[in-house]
């Protein structure tokens, strides 16, 4: 009986975890990282914007 309840308890931890995850906003670790390029000019249609 000791063993169900441990594995009803570590499940229910499990499935509300999965719940938050998926309540929270995704997260791109790319998004961290600084760009390896930088363009030299910008390409837009007002060329006094930012690059």
């Amino acid at each position: 009986m000791e063993t169900l309840s441990t594995f009803v308890a570590i499940n229910t931890v499990a499935y509300g975890a999965l719940a938050i995850a998926k309540i929270l906003p995704k997260l791109y670790p790319a998004d961290w990282l600084p760009r390896p390029y930088r363009r030299a000019e910008t390409r837009s249609i007002h060329p006094d914007g930012p690059l």
